[in-house]
């Protein structure tokens, strides 16, 4: 099956239109490209890690300039399928004195037909880690589908799983995505959660320490949670919880940061790092992230991360 790799995914690519400016007054449009769980294999690249990312490309213009860029990540992407169809976009606008401008149009695209044939068992367990979202499950009935084929295949195979719940109501229902995490969380040896997005919205907790609790009576070892409102993420692993601060409050645009965050911290640990040691760096990375306009185009490569690492 060609190389091993350390990290593989599974997901949506969009076309993503930025600007500095309000939508609504914009004259120019920045474009680059996004997805969640793509961000999170990028984060991981530009780190060192070699990663695989798993979607289905529409015949549309950019089809190009998606599967280019990837290669130039260094992506591998021969288990990315082109068919015929479009690919999702979404639009990211900053108004001068309101919050940000987040619009998307990712209905019936070439992701959403992502399914069990697109899931190789020999490819899935050619890498160390395989990783994917709630916002991949969403995409369409076939697509959660195939998470579960991976996750299970990789699990049986005692392979590290990764996942992030990555709610959004403009996706799907709060049970809807609870059904989706109850479908692939036996599954699971590590769990991302934003504190105010996911636990207080699906959980009713508001509660770090009583989340982990809660996901470690479930059998999922290692639980980290992002809280905004504590300004960190909470790490905990095996009765053990640890808290690592913001690398930075200085914020452009945060689209991204969590997912560039999972990434840093799945390549820190399949390189050795501690749970603690991962979550340091992946907070350096997700920090700098913040610092520029866009998801992916912002995220810092593994010279920056890795110098503010061991220079703090």
């Amino acid at each position: 099956m060609g190389e091993k790799l350390d990290i593989i995914t599974i997901g949506e690519s969009l076309i993503e239109l930025s600007s500095p400016q309000s939508l609504a007054y914009a004259q120019t449009l920045d474009k680059y490209y996004g997805g969640d769980t793509l961000c999170t294999a990028v984060a991981a690249a530009r780190l060192g890690s070699k990663t695989g990312y798993i979607t289905r490309v529409g015949n549309d213009p950019f089809r190009e300039f998606l599967m280019d860029s990837w290669q130039l990540e260094g992506l591998d992407i021969s288990q990315v399928k082109l068919i015929d169809g479009f690919n999702g976009v979404y639009f990211i606008g900053h108004p001068e004195f309101a919050d940000k401008e987040f619009v998307y149009y990712r209905k019936k695209t070439a992701a959403t037909k992502l399914s069990i044939d697109d899931i190789s068992a020999d490819y899935i367990l050619s890498a160390d880690v395989f990783y994917s979202t709630g916002v991949t499950q969403s995409l369409s009935l076939s697509a959660k589908e195939a998470v579960k084929k991976a996750f299970k295949i990789a699990n049986e195979q005692n392979m590290l799983t990764a996942y992030d719940i990555n709610f959004d109501n403009r996706l799907w229902s709060e049970q809807d995505a609870k059904d989706a995490l109850d479908e692939v969380q036996d599954y699971l040896q590590i769990i991302f959660l934003s504190l105010e997005h996911d636990l207080v919205r699906l959980f009713d907790m508001g509660s770090a320490d009583k989340c982990i609790k809660y996901f470690w009576d479930k059998g999922i070892n290692t639980v980290v949670v992002k809280s905004a409102k504590d300004r960190g993420y909470f790490v905990g692993v095996e009765g053990d919880i640890t808290f690592t601060k913001f690398y930075t409050d200085e914020v452009v645009d945060s689209t991204g940061s969590g997912d560039a965050f999972n990434g840093a911290f799945l390549h820190a640990l399949n390189s050795g790092m501690t749970p603690i040691e991962a979550s340091r760096l992946a907070s350096i990375a997700a920090g700098l992230q913040c610092h520029q306009m866009g998801a992916i185009k912002s995220t810092p490569y593994k010279e920056q991360v890795y110098s503010a690492y061991y220079g703090q």
